[in-house]
C-alpha cells in the first residue's frame, strides 16, 4: 500500500522541516547532573515481574508514545499510514508525541516500570541504549514472534544487538548516523575527519551533540578504538581529554542537542558533529548549503527501538502495529517522510514508486558498503553510564 506518493514533493518536505525534528527537543537546554543520575539510577534489588494480563482480543485500543516528526503526517495533521493501520486492523491507536529525551521519559516511568505498572504507554520507541537499560532491569515483555510475521523483513544488521539477540524483547523503529557535517560556502573544500573539526581555521565555530554516545563516540573511533569492542576507561579518557581541550581551548563553541541547526542556519557554526536525517531537513528549510558526511574513521549508528512495558495490557495489539510498519510499502511511505534509516528490508524496492531519487539515499537505505562505516557504541554497565555520563555532563555545564 502507498497512499499519496506526492507526500514526499518539495512542498512537503519544506512543512516537514519547519516542525520538530526527531530529537527536536533532546538536550536543547542540557540536563542538570543530579537528573542525569537521577535517571540513570537502577533499583538496587531487582525482583522479577509479572506482564500484565493482555485484554487486547476484548479492547481494540493502542497507547503508543513516541518522539516528535516521527510519523508521516498530511496538511491537516493527520499520520495517513497510522489511519491505514487502524482501518485494517480495527484497533483505534492514541498516538502520543510524549518522548522530548530519553532520561526525561525514563525519569517520568521509572516508578511504575520498577513496580511492572501502567505507564500510561502500551508501547514506546526510545533508543537503543535506554532500551538496553529497561531490558537490564525486566522491565519489558517478550514479544510473541508469531504476531508479527514481517518480523522476517528486519534488516539482519540491527538483528542481533548486544542487549536483546534475536530481538525477543525490542524491535527496531527508525535509525539514524551521527556523523560530521559544514557549510559549504564557509568550508569549501569539505571535512573528510573528527580531526579537521579542530583545525585553526575553524575555532569558535565547531558544535557538537549533547548526546555522549554520539560526541564521545566519535572522537572515540578518531582515536582509533572500536566502539562496539571491549574498551574501558583508559580510551574514555583519551577521547574525554580530547573533548575537553577543545572546549577549553574554544574551538567547540557549542554543545547542543537539536538546537545545534540554528546555530548552522545563523553561521554562529560552520561544522558541526551532527544527526544525519537532520541535515536532510535543514537543507529542505533553509536551502541547500550543508553537507553531512560520515567521517573517515566511522559514524555512530543509533535506533530508536519498540518496546512493550511489563504494564501493557495491550500486548498483541502493539505487536500488530510493529508488524504493520514492516511492510515494505508502509515503511519506505514512512522513511519518505522522517528521512531515517528504515530497518525494513524490501522498503528501498518499494521507494522506487515513491521516488527513485528516494530509493538511492543511502542516509535513508544504506548499502552494506555504507553500514560498515558506521557503528553502534556497546552497552555499558550502570556504574560506566554513572561514571562517563557525570564526566561529559560536567564538560557540558562548564561550557
Amino acid at each position: 500500500m502507498i497512499i499519496q506518493a506526492i507526500r514526499h514533493s518539495q512542498a512537503m518536505q519544506k512543512a516537514r522541516a519547519m516542525n520538530l525534528t526527531r530529537r527536536g527537543f533532546l538536550g536543547a537546554a542540557g540536563i542538570s547532573a543530579t537528573a542525569l543520575a537521577l535517571a540513570a539510577c537502577a533499583p538496587a534489588e531487582k525482583k522479577a515481574l509479572t506482564p500484565a494480563t493482555d485484554v487486547s482480543a476484548t479492547e481494540k485500543t493502542l497507547r503508543w508514545d513516541n518522539w516528535p516528526a516521527y510519523m508521516d503526517e498530511d496538511s491537516a495533521g493527520n499520520y495517513p499510514t497510522l489511519m491505514g493501520f487502524e482501518d485494517q486492523s480495527g484497533i483505534t491507536v492514541t498516538y502520543n508525541v510524549a518522548v522530548d529525551d530519553n532520561n526525561s521519559y525514563y525519569a517520568k516511568s521509572k516508578d511504575a516500570l520498577a513496580l511492572g505498572q501502567d505507564i500510561g504507554a502500551d508501547t514506546v520507541c526510545l533508543t537503543d541504549w535506554m532500551v538496553a537499560r529497561l531490558v537490564r532491569n525486566g522491565y519489558v515483555q517478550t514479544l510473541d514472534h508469531a504476531n508479527i510475521p514481517n518480523i522476517s523483513n528486519l534488516s539482519p544488521s540491527f538483528a542481533n544487538p548486544d542487549f536483546d539477540k534475536g530481538r525477543q524483547l525490542s524491535l527496531p523503529w527508525q535509525g539514524g548516523f551521527a556523523g560530521i557535517c559544514w557549510n559549504k560556502e564557509k568550508v569549501p573544500n569539505g571535512l573528510k575527519s573528527v580531526d579537521e573539526l579542530w583545525d585553526a581555521s575553524l575555532k569558535g565555530r565547531v558544535g557538537v551533540l549533547s548526546e555522549m554516545r554520539d560526541t564521545m563516540g566519535l572522537i572515540m573511533l578518531s582515536q582509533g578504538v572500536d566502539i562496539t569492542g571491549q574498551w574501558g576507561d583508559t580510551e574514555f579518557a583519551n577521547a574525554m581529554d580530547s573533548f575537553t581541550q577543545q572546549v577549553t581551548d574554544g574551538q567547540i563553541r557549542n554543545i547542543k542537542g537539536n538546537a545545534y541547526l540554528n546555530d548552522l542556519q545563523s553561521e554562529d557554526t560552520y561544522a558541526a558533529i551532527c544527526w544525519s536525517g537532520d541535515i536532510t531537513s535543514l537543507n529542505a528549510q533553509a536551502g541547500d548549503k550543508w553537507q553531512f558526511a560520515i567521517p573517515d574513521s566511522g559514524g555512530t549508528l543509533w535506533n530508536d527501538t519498540f518496546v512493550v512495558p511489563m504494564g501493557s495490557a495491550h500486548k498483541a495489539n502493539a505487536e500488530a502495529v510493529m508488524n504493520y510498519y514492516y511492510e515494505p510499502e508502509v515503511a519506505a511511505e514512512l522513511a519518505a517522510w522522517v528521512n531515517y534509516v528504515t530497518p525494513v528490508v524490501g522498503a528501498k524496492e518499494a521507494a522506487v514508486a515513491l521516488d527513485p531519487q528516494l530509493a538511492e539515499n543511502q542516509l535513508i537505505f544504506p548499502d552494506d558498503q555504507t553500514l560498515s562505516t558506521v557503528h553502534v557504541f556497546r552497552t555499558l554497565t550502570p556504574s560506566e553510564e554513572n561514571d562517563y555520563g557525570a564526566q561529559f555532563q560536567k564538560v557540558l555545564l562548564g561550557s
